[in-house]
């Protein structure tokens, strides 16, 4: 009987916790039944691939650095890297704009559902908290971003998941420093940092083998914990805009797969579908970076020379589906409140939004942080911040799904073409947890 592969286990898992959900908010105490008793499965499964993400980070990118021999290599590979990044971001945030243009969902909102929704939402703790950490990001300087990579204590950074510039930081210069030392001094270490990252990797099979049901839990959660169903139908024209830009930059990606790399888009979806659906799930790049690599590198067959770097820095700087819903997002609020965007506004938009996206935390509700700077960008009224944001809140978290989704494909996709570029697209190598089972036993 042929295996049932781990991306369809996940869609049944995800399937289900969403009848599973729907079903529980009919139920009396249903929604604590859940709360209680199935979203905490859903969180321990975060919390397992958060845990190994900084120990993946450091030993995959040491050995990737390590295995070049060559540190002009390591340039090449850094270089264009950040170019095709900056390239999909500018296009997503134009792609973004073009289609909030010509659909302009935000003429369709009513005053009434614009006051419901504000009194709803506008005090609301997630609200208010993001205003805070956007006016704290706004107020530092101009080089903070770049003060923030270099961390005081190596330590202090590995031990927090939105501090992984800093991890990446260290982790490059501990990697070019070995590489300096000569083959021979270097070897102990490069040794023990190999045995890592084959330890951390077996850890991602193990943990993906409940991954069907963690999604089931996620997802279950997801949709007891949701608005107000009235509300959520009101945005629906915003929310469906946001969707097909999202859309179409998958489709973009396969076309950029297809072009540059030669092969199949349908094949690439399906290799990266486990890293989609797990991204879907947990609206994090972040606690999805375990499962991206690995699929990345055994399933697809990028060089782990390319994805060790490639991917943690895209997980950090690459947010192509945020900025596309930044750019949705802004001129949706502007429509929707009558506020006047212009052409020169709508291209700072593509700007600030390029800008923002660098080093913002790879974590759940980063992008509305992200919003606020670029509505103050173009001169947004300050006392209208929380009303914009409350405008869109309710549908915030499912359309953060759906754009966490894109912005690990993109780096999934980056990955491929830099890995082209310089020679190092194989061929898949795929591990499975049990390989070394019969050593054991």
């Amino acid at each position: 009987m042929r295996k049932l592969e781990l991306h369809w286990k996940i869609l049944i898992g995800m399937v289900l916790g969403i009848v599973f959900g729907f079903a529980m908010t009919q139920i009396s105490g249903g929604k604590d039944f859940v709360s209680d008793w199935i979203q905490p499965l859903g969180t321990i499964f975060v919390k397992l691939l958060k845990l190994i993400a900084i120990p993946l980070i450091l030993a995959s990118l040491i050995k990737g650095i390590s295995d070049l021999k060559d540190i002009s290599k390591f340039k090449n590979i850094g270089l264009r890297t950040i170019g095709i990044y900056m390239g999909t971001t500018v296009v997503a945030i134009v792609l973004g704009l073009l289609l909030v243009n010509i659909l302009q969902p935000g003429d369709g909102i009513s005053t009434e559902t614009i006051d419901k929704l504000t009194t709803t939402y506008a005090s609301d703790s997630g609200v208010t908290s993001k205003l805070e950490e956007a006016t704290r990001q706004k107020s530092a300087g101009p080089l903070k971003f770049l003060e923030d990579m270099v961390p005081d204590n190596a330590i202090a950074a590995m031990s927090n998941n939105r501090l992984m510039l800093q991890v990446i930081f260290f982790t490059i210069f501990m990697g070019i420093s070995l590489l300096l030392i000569g083959e021979k001094r270097a070897k102990p270490l490069k040794d023990f940092f190999d045995s890592l990252n084959d330890v951390v990797l077996k850890m991602v099979d193990l943990i993906m083998l409940v991954a069907p049901y963690a999604v089931f839990a996620l997802l279950a959660n997801v949709v007891v914990s949701s608005g107000d169903p009235e509300l959520l139908v009101a945005l629906l024209k915003y929310a469906g805009v946001v969707v097909l830009g999202l859309s179409l930059m998958i489709v973009f990606y396969c076309i950029l797969v297809k072009v540059f790399t030669g092969k199949n888009p349908l094949w690439f979806l399906k290799e990266i579908s486990p890293a989609q659906l797990l991204a879907f799930s947990t609206s994090s790049s972040a606690a999805t970076l375990p499962v991206t690599m690995e699929r990345v590198e055994e399933h697809i067959g990028v060089d782990k020379e390319v994805s060790s770097f490639v991917l943690p820095v895209g997980a950090t700087i690459n947010m192509d589906g945020t900025s596309l819903y930044q750019g949705v997002a802004a001129v949706f609020i502007a429509q929707a409140l009558a506020f006047d965007l212009p052409l020169s506004g709508q291209l700072t938009i593509i700007l600030t939004a390029l800008l923002a996206s660098i080093g913002t935390a790879a974590v759940p509700g980063a992008g509305m942080v992200m919003l606020v700077i670029v509505l103050e960008s173009v001169g947004f009224p300050a006392d209208k911040l929380a009303i914009g944001l409350a405008l869109i809140f309710a549908v915030d978290r499912p359309l953060d799904m759906f754009r966490t989704v894109v912005n690990i494909t993109g780096d999934a996709t980056v990955s491929m073409l830099v890995a082209k570029s310089v020679g190092k697209l194989g061929k898949p190598r795929v591990k499975e947890w049990d390989d070394h089972l019969d050593e054991v036993k």
